[in-house]
């Protein structure tokens, strides 16, 4: 155990090891993947830090945080929606990212520009279609799905959901409040069913003939495909990716991000400091891209063989914190233009 922490220690020079740091790091996080149990042994295997876990939705995380003040155990807040971390830095609970962190190689772009947060994955809200019923030149932006042919041949999910409220979000800081409101209630006339269930439901759906489009998040294809279930390989097998609003007067397709921050009073600051670098590293970030099928924020590490198939696309370049800032008038949108 002696030689692994000497060990741990120089290939983690980065971290700083210290035997005077108490053995642990606790986390409140969003996320509820099985990589991320992997991340967090191989983290304690290398440092002999045990990482805490509290799982919640981000709502819920967030008015934790708030109400535990100065008394809070939490160190580290996680969020699969840049515009959650966006309100807890609002609202005073995380602390500036340390220079001690690691950045050098992670994607510009995907850096909070106010230096609360830091990005962990990124993955895309994508379009997928049916490989027997749409030709891929009839496709071309998030815009586009309001044409009229497409009425009766699109499905998503619920309008309560986070990543739907974050591409609204999006949509009103690109295209205006007006816009986001005649895009939204074409985009309703257009459904092949009430919106319901979750994205793999909307790829399935497809499969199943119900609709011909889903908005979906990139990764749940790459889910789709590696399932051990015969009938999500097949619905994942039935449509193929396309990434909208790549022509060169467009804006880049819509992302979000998993992402961290350390909570204001983080009593573990040290560890937290070391389990953020580790996370942000080569290892754990080909780690997370072989088994969620998100891309990686570290510009050294490739998406998946899966993910590779699909190829290159241009991003939205949309400051990410606009994802928090317009998520009430997107949640208003979404209420007057009835997507349920």
């Amino acid at each position: 155990m002696k030689n692994l922490f000497l060990y741990s220690c120089v290939i983690l020079s980065l971290f700083s090891c210290s035997k005077g740091q108490p053995d642990i790091v606790n986390l409140y996080t969003q996320r509820h993947y099985k990589v991320d149990e992997i991340q967090y042994k191989n983290f304690e295997k290398l440092t002999g830090i045990k990482v805490n876990v509290v799982k919640s939705n981000a709502d819920e995380l967030i008015e934790r945080l708030r109400n535990e003040a100065e008394n809070s155990k939490a160190d580290i807040f996680i969020s699969v929606d840049a515009g959650k971390l966006q309100k807890a830095a609002s609202m005073g609970l995380l602390q500036n990212v340390s220079d001690d962190i690691q950045i050098d190689n992670i994607i510009n772009s995907l850096l909070d520009v106010n230096d609360f947060w830091l990005p962990l994955t990124y993955r895309a809200r994508i379009l997928v279609y049916s490989n027997d019923r749409v030709d891929v030149n009839e496709l071309d932006s998030y815009e586009s799905l309001s044409d009229e042919k497409w009425k009766n041949r699109i499905l998503v999910r619920s309008s309560s959901n986070a990543y739907n409220q974050a591409l609204m979000a999006s949509v009103i800081a690109n295209n205006g409040y007006e816009g986001a409101k005649k895009w939204s209630k074409r985009i309703v006339e257009n459904l092949a069913r009430s919106p319901k269930g979750n994205d793999r439901d909307q790829v399935k759906a497809i499969y199943s003939g119900l609709g011909d489009v889903a908005i979906v998040n990139s990764y749940y294809i790459g889910l789709l495909l590696s399932s051990k279930k015969e009938e999500e390989r097949k619905a994942g097998e039935a449509v193929s990716v396309f990434f909208p609003n790549q022509s060169e007067n467009q804006r880049g397709t819509h992302i979000n991000i998993s992402g961290m921050g350390i909570t204001k009073n983080a009593p573990n600051l040290e560890n937290a400091i070391k389990l953020m670098n580790y996370l942000l590293s080569e290892e754990a970030q080909n780690t997370y891209v072989k088994n969620s099928y998100e891309y990686s924020v570290n510009k050294s590490v490739k998406p998946s063989e899966i993910v590779q198939k699909w190829g290159d696309f241009r991003i939205d370049s949309l400051d990410l914190n606009n994802l928090g800032v317009y998520r009430e008038d997107a949640i208003e949108v979404f209420e007057t233009t009835g997507w349920k």
